[in-house]
This record gives C-alpha cells, sequence and structure tokens, in this order.
C-alpha cells in the first residue's frame, strides 16, 4: 500500500510517485485524490456537484469549469460514471455530468497497488488448461478496450495509447508462445483453426465470450462497440462493419447472431451473441456429444417409424471380399478434408461436409448386409436410423404413399432437431426398388407404381447418406438402378473368408477337445449369418451337458441340421454339402 498512502499524503500531488503515470495536469490529479480519500474511508463514487464544491470556489459558480477536467479523467480511462445506461462519454457534454456519481476504476485502483500500469509477464511456459489460456484472452480484450476509450475520446494522449500498444503487441506474442508449447488441445485456440478466423474475428469473439463468463458490459455486445474495438480511425471503422453485416464470416458460418433492440434515444441497434451450440462446445466440450445423443434417442422413443442402432462393430470386425472391401474404404475417405475440398473446388460436391451417398448392398441372406451398414457408421462416427420396408404393405389401402414420404420427412426432421446426421437404412428394400407393372394392370398394381414413383422421387433428392438393402439386384427397376451411386456386391465368403470368420465368432473363454480343428469347419459353404447361428445353436446344446466341451461333431451336427433347414439350390438329396 506504498503507492496509495504515497499519493494521498505528498503535499504537492504533483510530487507523488504515480504523477508521471496520470498523463495529467495538477487539477486532475487532485480530483483523483479527493475520490481516492473518500474510497479509502468506504465510498465507492462521489457525486460530482459535491467534489467540485468542496474542491473548488462556488461563487459565481466558479467550480463549473471544472467538469472539463472532470470529463477528462473519464476520457482517460481513471474515472467511471455510474449509469444505468451504457453512453460514450466522447457524447456526453461536460454539463451532463454534474448531478452524476463517478468512481475510480480497476485501471486506476491496480495503478495505487502496484505503482505502475507496465504489463508484467510471466515466464513463457505452456498453458496448464483452457481456462488459464481464456484468462490471457480475456485481459487481450481489456487492453483492446481501454485502447478504444482514448482512440475515441483522446487523441492528444499519444503516449497513453502507445504503451498499451506496446503491452497489446507483447501479450500476443506471449500468447502465441505458449500455445506452440502447449501439449494439451486449447478448445478456443483450435475453434478459431479451424474456422480460419482471422484476428479481429477473434477479437469480436473473444469479447463476446468474455460477456458470456462476466456478464459485466454489456454494451460490449453493441455493434458499434465490437466495431470501435478493432478500429483505428473512421476509415477502419466503415470497413470494419463487414465483419458484423450480412454475408459475413461470422454470421454467414452460424458462429455468431444478433438480435434487434429498440436503444434509449427511440434508434434500433444490433446486440451480438455467440450461437448456443458454438458456445457449449467451447464452454462444455466434452459433454457436447454426449448431449446430442441422448437427445435424438428421447426423439426416436417418440415416433414408431424408425428404430435407432448404435453398433458396436466397425468394418474392421466384418469380414469382406476384396471388391466390397475397397469400395468401403473410398467411402470412408470422402470424409478427408482435403477430399472434400477438392471435391467443392471443381464443383462436384456442393457443400463442404458429410458424405452425399446413396448405396444398394445386395446379396444372398446371411452374407453381412446389415452388419456391415452398422459396422460403416460406427467407422464414420455415425448412428443409424434404420426402417423396415417390409412394415410399408402391412400399412393401410391407399395410405402407403402418404407413408412413403413421411418415411424420410421424419428422418430429415430428426436430423434437423438434433443437429446430426445420421445414416438412413432402408433394410429389405426389394418391393420398393423391384420392376414397376406394365400393360393391364390392377388397382393395387396402380398403388403400387404410384408408391414406387414417390419413393424414386425421394431416392433422386436425398440429402446425406443412405443405404438400402436388397437379396435380388437383378429384379431392381433400372430407374432405381441410375439413381444408386453405389452398388456393393456381398458374396458368398470363400474358404479362406470362412476360416476368418469362424475364428472370429467361436468363443474365445470356452473349453474345446484337444482334436478341435477350426479349418475342417471352415470346408463347408456356409454364408456369416448361418455360421453365428450354428456356433450360438453349438453353444446352447454344449452348455448344458455335465462335461462342457466343444467338439468337432457338435459343430457338424448343426451345420447338418442349418443345411436340411435351407430350402437353397445347393443342397443335394442325401448329401451334406460343403
Amino acid at each position: 500500500m506504498k503507492t496509495l498512502v504515497n499519493f494521498l499524503n505528498t503535499k504537492n500531488v504533483e510530487k507523488s510517485d504515480i504523477f508521471i503515470h496520470l498523463k495529467t495536469g495538477i487539477a486532475e490529479a487532485n480530483m483523483l485524490r479527493y475520490i481516492t480519500q473518500k474510497y479509502v474511508e468506504g465510498q465507492d463514487d462521489v457525486l460530482v456537484l459535491t467534489l467540485l464544491r468542496d474542491l473548488y470556489d462556488s461563487q459565481e459558480y466558479q467550480h463549473l469549469k471544472h467538469l472539463i477536467e472532470l470529463k477528462n479523467l473519464l476520457e482517460l480511462g481513471w474515472l467511471h460514471q455510474q449509469s444505468f445506461t451504457p453512453v460514450k462519454i466522447s457524447e456526453v457534454t461536460p454539463l451532463e455530468l454534474l448531478n452524476t456519481a463517478i468512481g475510480l476504476t480497476p485501471s486506476f485502483l491496480k495503478l495505487l497497488q502496484d505503482g505502475t500500469l507496465d504489463l508484467d509477464l510471466p515466464d513463457v511456459k505452456p498453458y496448464a488448461d483452457h481456462l488459464e489460456y481464456l484468462q490471457d484472452q480475456f485481459f487481450r480484450i481489456e487492453l483492446y478496450q481501454k485502447m478504444s476509450v482514448i482512440r475515441q475520446n483522446v487523441h492528444k494522449h499519444s503516449l497513453g495509447i502507445d504503451r498499451l500498444q506496446n503491452k497489446l503487441k507483447l501479450l500476443e506474442n506471449r500468447i502465441k508462445e505458449r500455445v506452440e508449447q502447449t501439449l494439451e488441445n486449447l478448445v478456443l485456440d483450435k475453434f478459431f483453426k479451424q474456422k480460419k478466423m482471422n484476428n479481429y474475428e477473434q477479437v469480436i469473439f473473444i469479447a463476446l465470450l468474455r460477456e458470456e463468463y462476466s456478464a459485466t458490459d454489456a454494451s460490449l455486445r453493441e455493434m458499434n462497440a465490437l466495431i470501435d474495438l478493432i478500429s483505428i480511425d473512421e476509415y477502419e471503422r466503415i470497413k470494419n462493419r463487414s465483419l458484423l453485416e450480412e454475408g459475413s464470416h461470422l454470421l454467414g458460418s452460424g458462429i455468431i447472431d444478433y438480435e434487434e433492440i429498440l436503444n434509449p434515444f427511440g434508434g434500433i441497434s444490433r446486440s451480438f451473441y455467440i450461437m448456443d451450440d458454438v458456445l457449449q462446445s467451447i464452454i462444455h466440450p466434452q459433454k457436447t456429444k454426449k448431449v446430442t445423443r441422448l437427445k435424438l434417442n428421447a426423439l426416436v422413443e417418440e415416433q414408431d417409424i424408425f428404430e435407432l442402432i448404435d453398433s458396436e462393430t466397425s468394418l474392421e470386425d466384418v469380414v469382406l471380399g476384396n471388391e466390397t472391401k475397397e469400395t468401403l474404404e473410398n467411402l470412408m475417405k470422402q470424409v478427408d478434408k482435403e477430399v472434400v475440398s477438392r471435391l467443392v473446388k471443381w464443383g462436384v460436391k456442393s457443400k463442404k461436409s458429410g458424405i452425399d451417398a446413396r448405396i444398394i448392398f445386395y446379396g444372398s441372406a446371411g452374407t453381412g448386409k446389415t452388419m456391415t451398414a452398422y459396422s460403416l457408421a460406427k467407422s464414420l462416427k455415425r448412428q443409424v436410423l434404420a426402417f423396415d420396408c417390409s412394415k410399408i404393405l402391412s400399412m393401410y389401402v391407399g395410405e402407403s404413399e402418404k407413408n412413403v414420404r413421411k418415411i424420410f420427412d421424419t428422418f430429415y426432421e430428426l436430423s434437423e432437431k438434433t443437429k446430426t446426421e445420421p445414416i438412413l437404412l432402408l433394410n429389405e428394400a426389394d418391393q420398393f426398388l423391384g420392376a414397376r407393372s406394365s400393360g393391364n394392370i390392377t388397382g393395387s398394381d396402380q398403388m403400387h407404381n404410384q408408391m414406387q414413383n414417390i419413393f424414386l422421387e425421394q431416392i433422386e433428392n436425398f440429402r446425406g447418406m443412405l443405404i438400402a438393402t436388397t437379396n435380388l439386384l437383378e429384379n431392381i427397376d433400372k430407374a432405381f438402378s441410375r439413381r444408386f451411386n453405389y452398388k456393393i456386391e456381398f458374396k458368398k465368403p470363400n474358404k479362406r473368408q470362412r476360416l476368418e470368420l469362424w475364428n472370429k465368432i467361436l468363443p474365445k473363454s470356452a473349453p474345446y477337445r484337444d482334436d478341435f480343428d477350426v479349418a475342417k469347419l471352415a470346408e463347408y459353404s456356409l454364408t456369416g449369418g448361418q455360421i453365428n447361428l450354428i456356433v450360438k445353436n453349438t453353444a446352447y446344446k454344449v452348455a448344458v451337458r455335465e462335461e462342457p466341451l466343444f467338439a468337432l461333431e457338435d459343430f457338424i451336427d448343426e451345420i447338418r441340421k442349418e443345411k436340411d433347414a435351407n430350402f437353397d439350390s445347393e443342397k443335394s438329396m442325401g448329401f451334406l454339402n460343403k
């Protein structure tokens, strides 16, 4: 408190330790000392009229000529005006201050506390956490605010603004150096880089973010206040308005938005704020995905069209043919940022995020079409909204056309409400995709054709990723075939693939007889679905024994039962095919 005591006790104020830092005359310094005395006595603010009467002769209203000096202190940022309505000091006439209350600003109190306003920067070291990084960024905004006040009101005090500019440059360089040394993910810094925000856009964003945390200066949300924050002169104010107008990067990218409010003078002003989803991703980055997931689950429970699937397997867990695997891997690469950027540049894609794909998985039953759809979703970090197409015919006759539209409308509605991009899976889509009836058609055929026409229209205009599964590709109407940009065949697994399937599906912790040879099971021509069923049936049979050991014969017995029950053309009378 040495500086404070020195300021209060020094007989001639111009000889006090902090006078050189004030950049004011003796009259202004005496005003500051008067208010400081009241402050240490427990009085936070002082009436201007009382201050002037106590310090100056009020006869013939001589004290009023000192209002201009008081305004100078407000402009320098040593005092602040207590007002319910935010006002710009440069627009206030000295006489308007007479019946208002004023108090010391944090800047002046810091000067009294430390004896200097020089920036005391810590050693260059990594940020311990995101909050420490935010602390520096919010201090950066304080410096911009102080420079803005000086620029708007006191052009002659160039020493003050030079000092602040030097502090700001030191701070911004220090932030950059500390970020480079920080291994931990700094959410805000990562956000700036992802959105490719320039320095002025960052300052505007941080100023609004500081408002969300502190709510201490609501006027900083106002359009002119934000522009003044980053503008040196009138020319820059005009130029920088484009940063907060329609079509700007900040508004066009959905980073910030504004509401129009009636100001005290009867005009309309814009008050800006950060969009809720952006704000949540910055303040609570670890909670964003979880909240979205719960919301989608809740909405799906309110309707009876879709089943929501969260797959437990990824593409690495699925056994596929080489061609099928290669096609799916190429599909996965569509989410790569460089690939997306390339496609947008060439005009092939119209948007810069997500996958636009309409896919048919076709092949025999049990070859893994549905499981692969789920696994693809897992690899893409998506959920699946699955619809069983066999349900459509169980709906009321005459309502089928409306119900086809309802499938897609509900999908878009769920995606929009939850701001997610689930995959639409249409299982057993044969009846939608089959050739349409022609010639002498019945009323039922006409209804079916109309339903297919609507489905064709929806496929044509589909936005996002759609997978349809079918067993019979040869029966698909050519009009549908052209609408799907990926047609992926699922063949019955060969011997090598069957061995891989057996090894994946067989229970790892189960006991096997010493002579058990899984390679012999791979000799039998089975699909993945059949192998999965055989393993389960065998396990149930073995589990009830007193000595539960898996033997080769147990599996062969179940294979025989599965083959006998399978109405497949490969079966020959009296023989078990391999």
